[in-house]
């Protein structure tokens, strides 16, 4: 690894499975100190130990407002600094909105919209106030082209992307870079409410991407020069026609 991440600080939600870890994983093997954020305390100590003394563990409950706001200090004593918030955390909720369950939708939009804009709500003072820094959000491919079969995660997605692109313009003065990838289908926990012969379906078709293809992409975005900001990066498997 060239340390392309070296002497900077990363924190990101959702930490302990899928998108997020890897996320994790990479940016550490590139240099980065990486603050770990997740509810599962023992499995995200277990992450940390294994990934090596980059890998700071950092116990949130992203839906209980207080915790998320009161991130930032948490950061900063764990790690001594915030370069990079990586706003991944995420649910996902498809099928016909006729047959759907709204409190689960209130759970996933919580989730999705509300803690995802709490928390850069909470760090985005330190990284306007030192005048440098990148908030990341893991959206996805449903943010931009409306997905049929997921039409409230689809929604959720669209809120991010409408968030993205009004706050980059309000920070980007500040030095602060804001911008999103934007995945098709990934082998996440996110998908495990597919239907089992869907799920068959696109593995057997190479329509679904792992989670550490969509890591690449991000180390990709932060590792641009300065003065150049990513602000969608669409990633999609070949078979994916959309």
């Amino acid at each position: 690894m060239a340390e392309r991440m070296k002497g900077k600080v990363a924190a990101i939600t959702g930490a302990a499975s899928g998108i997020g870890l890897e996320c994790a994983r990479l940016l550490a093997a590139e240099g980065a100190k990486v603050v770990m954020i997740d509810r599962a305390e023992d499995r995200l100590r277990a992450l940390c130990a294994g990934i090596g003394p980059n890998a700071l563990p950092l116990v949130v409950d992203l839906l209980d407002g207080p915790q998320v706001s009161g991130m930032l200090p948490r950061i900063l004593d764990l790690a001594g600094g915030l370069d990079v918030f990586h706003a991944n955390a995420g649910a996902y909720i498809g099928g016909p909105v006729a047959e759907g369950d709204p409190d689960a939708w209130d759970r996933m939009l919580n989730l999705n919209i509300n803690a995802a804009f709490r928390s850069v709500h909470a760090v985005l003072p330190h990284l306007i106030a030192q005048k440098s820094g990148d908030i990341l959000f893991t959206s996805s491919i449903a943010g931009v082209v409306p997905v049929v079969w997921e039409p409230i995660y689809t929604a959720s997605k669209f809120a991010v992307q409408a968030f993205v692109h009004s706050t980059r313009r309000q920070v980007a003065p500040h030095g602060v870079r804001v911008g999103a990838v934007l995945p098709g289908p990934v082998v996440t926990a996110l998908l495990d409410d597919w239907p089992k012969a869907k799920m068959e379906e696109a593995l057997a078709n190479g329509s679904l991407m792992q989670p550490i293809e969509v890591a690449e992409a991000v180390l990709f975005m932060l590792t641009r020069p300065k003065g150049v900001t990513i602000r969608d990066l669409v990633i999609l498997p070949n078979s994916v026609d959309l």
